[in-house]
């Protein structure tokens, strides 16, 4: 009888875990139809050469005086900061959705911080057409409204102004969400990001991390991504989905 309890015991136990993991895996399905994918299993055509190729292209050109940036390595792409380069590297690939999902592999050193910026450059209320990104660091995840935040232009000038009002500080403040993350250095996460309507919905390893709703994100036309990286971090296997 012992002996039948515990086998029970351990069929409930093992039947709800795997129910679980289940459950916390988002089915592709579900996300609309597959409109790219990505496992960067390819070299440069010359070595030491930026050619990510499959419509990816970067700042380095004018950011970098045209060294290289981005290295494809073992079916990877390992992201680096030139050290003469007058800002972050960016990796940009074209999308088409109003609503849809991104998703990624990643590993970021500690201290390092990946950004996933949606953009649509023919905006012309903000700069270089920014409307939200994620930013994710080993210990923390950002979600921010940049089209009706600090990138649209009205409120850069108040910003380059020297506004510190309590009113704006408000309206900056409404549109960006932060929480707490626990990742280990060099280890590889998944990432997937959803965008439906207004709100953001982010994932690491099937888990959700963060959620967040503010009127930016709802801009009808998604027309590019890029990869923000300040200093240095790998991604790999890239897709993206289109659900409206």
């Amino acid at each position: 009888m012992l002996r039948t309890l515990v086998c029970l015991s351990l069929f409930w136990i093992t039947t709800f875990s795997f129910a679980t993991a289940f459950a916390n895996e988002k089915d592709p399905s579900s996300l609309g139809e597959l409109q790219f994918s990505d496992q960067f299993e390819r070299d440069e055509s010359v070595p030491g050469k930026e050619e990510v190729g499959e419509g990816w292209t970067t700042n380095s050109p004018w950011r970098a005086d045209g060294n290289q940036q981005v290295d494809l390595v073992d079916g990877a792409i390992h992201i680096t900061r030139y050290p003469t380069a007058d800002h972050g590297v960016a990796v940009f690939h074209p999308v088409d959705f109003e609503d849809g999902a991104v998703e990624l592999r990643f590993h970021l050193r500690k201290g390092d911080q990946l950004g996933i910026d949606f953009a649509d450059k023919q905006l012309k209320t903000v700069h270089a057409g920014h409307l939200f990104i994620v930013k994710v660091t080993p210990t923390s995840l950002i979600l921010q409204d940049s089209k009706t935040g600090q990138m649209n232009l009205k409120n850069r000038e108040r910003i380059a102004a020297g506004d510190k009002s309590p009113e704006l500080k408000k309206l900056l403040d409404s549109k960006r969400f932060k929480a707490p993350l626990n990742l280990t250095p060099d280890k590889w996460y998944t990432l997937l990001m959803q965008v439906q309507g207004d709100t953001l919905t982010v994932s690491i390893d099937g888990k959700q991390v963060g959620q967040f709703k503010s009127e930016g994100i709802a801009h009808p036309t998604k027309r590019h991504i890029s990869l923000a990286v300040p200093k240095e971090a790998w991604v790999d296997d890239v897709k993206i989905w289109k659900a409206k």
